[in-house]
C-alpha cells in the first residue's frame, strides 16, 4: 500500500477494498460517512492510473454511492481530488446533507452546507464511533459478479 492509504489509517479504517483501489474511512469526518478512495497503484496523477484501474473506478465509485446512500441517505456528493498534501491518486468522498444526521448517539453537520464543503471544520468522533461508521457502512457494500465471457 502506498504512503497516502497508509496515512488514511489502511487497514484499520478499510471500509472496501477493490483489486486496484480502496475505500477508507476518513478520520476527520468533515460529513457523516466522509470517505478517501485510494488508488493502489503507483500514479501520482489520475491518468497515470491503468485502463483497468479506471474501469474498477467507475464500480468502486457505484458501490461507494449505494453504500452512502443506503447507510445515510445523502442530499449530494462530492468527490474532491487534491493531491496537494498527499500525491497517491486519491479522491476525498465527501457526503452532503441539508440537515444534521444523528448516527451513534451523536450529532454530524454538514458546516458548509450548501457551500463548497469546509476541510477545516469537521465533526470530532471518538474511535467508538468510527468504529461504528465503519461497521455501519461495510454492511452496504457488495461486489458485482463478473461480467459472463
Amino acid at each position: 500500500m502506498n504512503a497516502t492509504i497508509r496515512k488514511f489509517g489502511y487497514p484499520d479504517s478499510c471500509v472496501k477494498e477493490f483489486d486496484r483501489w480502496v475505500v477508507l474511512l476518513r478520520p476527520q469526518q468533515v460529513t457523516v460517512g466522509a470517505l478517501v478512495l485510494a488508488c493502489k497503484e503507483p500514479a501520482t496523477a489520475l491518468s497515470d492510473t491503468s485502463l483497468e484501474a479506471m474501469t474498477e473506478l467507475h464500480h468502486a465509485v457505484v458501490q461507494v454511492e449505494r453504500a452512502l446512500r443506503a447507510a445515510f441517505a445523502y442530499d449530494k456528493i462530492n468527490y474532491l481530488m487534491l493531491m496537494m498534501v498527499d500525491p497517491d491518486v486519491h479522491f476525498h468522498v465527501l457526503p452532503r446533507y441539508a440537515k444534521e444526521r444523528v448516527f451513534h448517539g451523536q450529532t454530524f453537520s454538514d458546516y458548509a452546507w450548501p457551500g463548497p464543503p469546509d476541510l477545516s471544520r469537521v465533526n470530532q468522533i471518538d474511535a467508538s464511533t468510527s468504529h461504528a461508521i465503519r461497521a455501519h457502512l461495510q454492511s452496504f457494500f457488495w461486489r458485482p459478479l463478473p461480467a459472463p465471457d
